[in-house]
């Protein structure tokens, strides 16, 4: 029967325990999340957040009211309410 090196198993451990990879030593890479396909309604948002049309004049904050206005005049928005 072999000998057990314990210095090489503490190290293995010591690896594993920080996420890396027990051999190499280097990090384990999780696979990467598939992104969600955004609504019309977060793409309006998303594109039209900037425009100072949609801002308030003092807070410089987005209008959400005034744009979900314009958004149901748009063709996406008129789709969902039927």
């Amino acid at each position: 029967m072999p000998a057990i090196d314990y210095d090489k198993l503490v190290e293995a451990l010591r690896r594993q325990a920080f996420g890396l990879d027990v051999m190499s030593g280097d990090p384990i890479k999780a696979p990467k999340k598939k992104k969600r396909k955004l609504s019309a309604w977060n793409k309006y948002v998303k594109a039209n957040s900037k425009k100072p049309r949609f801002r308030y004049a003092r807070s410089n904050k987005i209008n959400l009211k005034k744009m979900a206005v314009a958004f149901r005049k748009t063709p996406a928005g008129k789709k969902k309410r039927r």
